[in-house]
């Protein structure tokens, strides 16, 4: 059989996404048949792949899964979390496949979180080049003008750099409260927060309710289901994977 390289199998077997993997390959914590790697290494099913001295399983035929959860507020999106708060992963206890979040949320922000143990899928959506886009709703206080409005939609200054430009709509305007759907391309950390604090508003609660064209819909808060087959080829045909 043709032997891929190290990176892509590690993501393969759910281990960590690609990027992840890379990462820990320059660090010099993967060993292939007992060997250090470099980046650009290859491997066959039946070669020996550790990282930190613990063994990663291959498969021969992998059983990909792909789960949407409505993450609720107070979990952090880890795999594990060294000062014990609640993790994602504690929704996810009765998935007999090692599953990891595409993507994260913050503690604070709740809705539509996907996981997976594709690799390549993972990797393809969160990708910078592939634009997937994203949609919050976002409750802010106390009120937003049109300054605020406009500059949010034509992109702020967070973390040294310019936003790129968003889709920014009011929703609903009670006393002391709007609520907005805003619409980004980025995956920058804790993007829609700063872009908001960038122009003085407080972000009361902030939920995602779609990723392309995957929609949270009614799913209970810390619900989870599979995607659908229709699902699944439209999120590949965003990001532009066959089915």
């Amino acid at each position: 059989m043709e032997k891929i390289r190290i990176q892509k199998m590690i993501a393969d077997c759910g281990y960590c996404s690609r990027r992840k993997a890379e990462m820990l390959i320059s660090q010099g914590r993967v060993k292939l048949n007992g060997h250090p790697v470099k980046l650009g290494d290859k491997c066959g099913f039946k070669d020996l792949i550790t990282i930190d001295g613990e063994r990663i399983y291959v498969p021969r035929k992998k059983n990909f899964i792909y789960l949407m959860l409505n993450k609720p507020r107070g979990y952090v999106t880890t795999v594990s979390d060294e000062l014990e708060r609640r993790c994602v992963m504690d929704l996810l206890e009765d998935v007999e496949e090692r599953v990891y979040p595409i993507g994260r949320l913050d503690r604070n922000s709740e809705g539509l979180l996907l996981f997976t143990n594709d690799g390549e899928f993972a990797n393809s959506i969160m990708h910078p080049s592939r634009h997937v886009s994203k949609t919050y709703r976002v409750t802010v206080r106390p009120d937003i003008n049109d300054d605020q409005l406009v500059a949010l939609s034509e992109g702020v200054v967070i973390d040294g750099k310019k936003t790129l430009p968003a889709n920014v709509v009011v929703k609903e305007k009670q006393q002391g409260r709007v609520v907005l759907l805003i619409t980004i391309k980025e995956g920058r950390n804790r993007q829609i927060r700063k872009m908001c604090e960038a122009v003085g508003l407080e972000v009361a609660r902030l939920r995602r309710i779609s990723i392309g064209p995957l929609k949270l819909g009614m799913l209970k808060p810390g619900s989870y289901r599979e995607l659908t087959a229709e699902e699944l080829r439209a999120i590949r045909s965003a990001i532009g994977k066959e089915s």
